[in-house]
């Protein structure tokens, strides 16, 4: 869900390799490896919210599944985020386990 080099420039820069390799394979939530079509994983490229939302139609799946990628593995801006959802998806249930 959120691209490694975003999580990079978000924090992940100052992880360990082990824990890169942890978040690049994370098998452990079913939000944080989407598979999507190629096309669709060009048009995102490593943006983020701030710069590029998906459709009205998907949108608070969108940013509820970004968010839960950012409380799992403790990114920056999860706080931000999580505000931002809860103004536009009052009825959105985020649910995380925290990444080991």
């Amino acid at each position: 869900m959120v691209p490694l080099a975003e999580v990079h420039d978000s924090g992940g820069y100052g992880w360990t390799t082990e824990r890169r390799r942890r978040y690049a394979n994370d098998l452990g939530s079913d939000v944080t490896l989407v598979g999507v079509i190629a096309r669709s994983n060009r048009q995102k490229s490593d943006q983020d919210p701030a710069t590029r939302m998906p459709s009205l139609a998907v949108y608070c799946r969108y940013i509820g599944e970004w968010v839960a990628t950012k409380h799992r593995w403790a990114q920056a801006e999860r706080e931000a985020l999580l505000e931002h959802a809860a103004a536009e998806c009052p009825n959105a249930n985020i649910t995380f386990e925290r990444a080991s």
